[in-house]
């Protein structure tokens, strides 16, 4: 029985759109998260300087906590390689059939695992990602060996923006 993949959202909502001004890569709780700590620990530090100084302490922290807190989000769920895959996933040789649905999750799966391993080469990585695939895949109907060329693509896309 397939588990759904929590991240297999393939609508609007993958994109992370601001809510206000609909760019993609908001990550809105997690900006909002980081906001909220980076503001509480600024007004910490602030306090020792008096109450002016907690509240210029909060505001600081704030901006600082909802930026570090957006990029935490990107790297948790990262808008561009979702972006690009989604616009490129057609061209690649391997994709003559399927949707974007299909393949989104091998794609996924190979930048998530290359960021958790980024000096290890896809060869050495195979047998590890083939065997967590099952598990991991989702809705996506791709086997290991339909989706292996999509992983492998994503993987070494990865290892060449360092």
């Amino acid at each position: 029985m397939n588990t759904k993949n929590p991240r297999d959202t393939h609508n609007e909502d993958s994109a992370n759109l601001d809510p206000i001004t609909k760019t993609p890569g908001a990550h809105v709780v997690g900006t909002g998260v980081g906001a909220a700590g980076g503001g509480a620990a600024g007004a910490a530090i602030g306090a020792v300087a008096g109450p002016v100084g907690a509240v210029v302490g909060a505001a600081i922290g704030a901006v600082a906590g909802g930026l570090a807190g957006k990029g935490v989000g990107e790297a948790v769920n990262p808008t561009a390689e979702e972006a690009y895959w989604r616009e490129n996933y057609p061209t690649r040789p391997y994709a003559k059939s399927g949707s974007y649905t299909q393949y989104a999750p091998a794609y996924r799966y190979g930048w998530e695992n290359y960021s958790k391993q980024p000096n290890r080469a896809f060869n050495d990585a195979e047998n590890d990602l083939k065997s967590g695939w099952e598990k991991y895949k989702g809705s996506s109907e791709l086997s290991w060996e339909k989706a292996r060329d999509a992983v492998k693509d994503s993987w070494q896309r990865c290892g060449t923006k360092k």
